[in-house]
């Protein structure tokens, strides 16, 4: 099972970059965020990806997600479950039967906080509720996305390590590392425990990118019995334009 997220940062201006890596890896469940777009401000193979059921919740001036579900992986169309959170189509959830099991997968965009700090830690607290509550149902749920929180010190570049910047707040991590303490696992860092260059979004000046003076704030969070079964979660740094990367996670 691969899935994989991307926050696009703006699907009409990376049209054919995200055709290409969809065509490229074939993942099971795309996960998209940031696209910036009503269904019917794109070319209809984006919002009908050929091969897959889609799932677009987009808004004119929004940050907006997409969630697209490989027709191979999931033969009937998985039902879209509404969370009873959103927020500005910031999250798309569907349930899915595959042969690992049934599972919820989210993808989630969180506000970056800039513009309204307390929407995002409700965002946050509600997350935290989602996975309580799929917990305590034993279900198994991926979360995956742009969750606009660097996890731990390490999650930032030395040079970009600000005591009070948002998306390094202790109060932010705390709801981030509660979430996880639901019975769930951050693949990307438990795959890769060592790796102080390890980043998913750069800003987009001063060659950061090339750099890789970064921040990670992309993640696969999934059930721990799931993610024994994780193989690999890479951060693909050199695909496309936008300033974050994707990150594909592969289960046996």
């Amino acid at each position: 099972m691969k899935l994989a997220t991307w926050n696009v940062n703006g699907i009409r201006a990376r049209q054919a970059q995200v055709q290409e890596w969809i065509e490229h890896e074939r993942p099971d469940v795309v996960c998209l965020q940031e696209i910036k777009a009503t269904s019917d401000q794109i070319p209809m193979f984006l919002c009908e990806l050929e091969g897959y059921w889609c799932y677009w919740h987009g808004g004119k001036g929004y940050s907006g997600v997409a969630l697209h579900v490989s027709k191979a992986f999931a033969p009937e169309r998985p039902p879209f479950v509404h969370p009873d959170f959103d927020y500005e189509q910031r999250i798309v959830t569907v349930d899915v039967s595959s042969a690992l099991g049934p599972l919820t997968v989210a993808s989630v965009y969180v506000p970056n906080g800039g513009k309204d700090f307390p929407a995002k830690m409700n965002f946050l607290e509600a997350m935290d509720a989602f996975a309580v509550s799929h917990g305590a149902a034993g279900k198994t749920i991926v979360m995956m996305g742009d969750m606009n929180v660097a996890r731990t010190e390490r999650d930032v570049h030395p040079k970009e390590r600000k005591p009070r910047a948002i998306g390094q707040l202790p109060e932010e991590r705390a709801i981030v590392e509660r979430i996880l303490s639901r019975g769930l696992v951050d693949v990307g860092r438990a795959l890769d425990p060592d790796n102080d260059g390890l980043f998913t979004w750069w800003a987009p000046w001063r060659n950061m990118r090339q750099r890789n003076i970064g921040w990670r704030l992309d993640y696969v969070f999934a059930t721990e019995s799931l993610a024994r079964r994780a193989t690999a979660c890479p951060v693909q740094k050199d695909v496309g334009t936008s300033d974050h990367a994707p990150v594909i996670a592969v289960f046996s």
